[in-house]
């Protein structure tokens, strides 16, 4: 199996639960070929995904309460909804860019069979809430930013992880506060097997940011807030997860400049 053309023939799938498993099987099964230069031509209607959950601009999707059985159900969809499309930006990373080294593929590769491993969780425990994914609306920010840099390996290695997938490392803690005081004890050590994950897959963009810039001889921290203007990323706010933050491989400069954006 060469793995970038299957990396897109596994993002072209539609039905979430079969690309979760398709992804960890291929991923379990191992022994791929690398073409890491190969130029593929991109297939219309990237990525593929179900009819459902309807998509939504991110205003319209109401904040939910943990602590009803409906609210807590609408939140855990929410979680979901980022890992599946967490799954299709990382199998977008593995089949798009050409010409960098074979760990930069496996690296992302593996990022795609945890994101399914964290969706699956995450769509069994909502079956227990009498839900399923699709059942609520969502938004695609993830795949909007994902789709702006799909041209600009910089910007989508400044972009997506280390910094949309980043805010999952600041937003988990309180949640699984919440979520405790709930007394969902499952969701609770769900988001501890996302978190634990999560920080390694920072830690992977933050590694190949850096792997760029310095190919492309740019000053990885002096261009970054250049790319959020350009490429219209969110605004981080606090707090901040430091100390996930500094496990991810972000430096000092990097977390003051986040405590001087704000």
């Amino acid at each position: 199996m060469e793995l970038r053309r299957h990396a897109l023939a596994l993002l072209q799938m539609s039905d979430p639960a079969t690309k979760a498993a398709a992804v960890r099987a291929a991923f379990d099964a191992g022994g791929w070929t690398i073409d890491c230069e190969a130029t593929l031509a991109e297939p219309p209607g990237l990525p593929g995904r179900p009819e459902r959950p309807r998509l939504v601009p991110p205003k319209d999707v109401p904040t939910r309460s943990p602590f009803t059985a409906e609210g807590r159900a609408a939140l855990l969809h929410a979680i979901a909804h980022i890992e599946f499309n967490a799954i299709n930006l990382a199998l977008d990373a593995v089949w798009r860019f050409a010409g960098l080294p074979e760990d930069f593929y496996r690296d992302w590769f593996r990022v795609a069979a945890e994101e399914s491993l964290h969706f699956t969780l995450l769509r069994e425990h909502l079956a227990t809430l009498a839900h399923d994914y699709g059942d609520f609306d969502a938004h695609d920010g993830l795949w909007t930013m994902t789709a702006r840099t799909a041209h600009d390996i910089v910007a989508r290695m400044a972009l997506v992880p280390r910094t949309l997938e980043a805010r999952g490392l600041d937003a988990t803690p309180p949640l699984q506060a919440k979520l405790a005081k709930a007394g969902d004890a499952r969701a609770v050590a769900i988001l501890d097997v996302i978190l634990r994950d999560e920080i390694g897959h920072v830690a992977i963009g933050n590694r190949w940011y850096r792997f760029v810039c310095e190919r492309a001889g740019l000053d990885a921290l002096a261009i970054y807030p250049g790319l959020v203007e350009r490429y219209a990323a969110p605004k981080l706010r606090p707090p901040f997860n430091d100390a996930a933050r500094r496990a991810a491989g972000f430096s000092e400069e990097e977390i003051a400049y986040l405590t001087r954006a704000v």
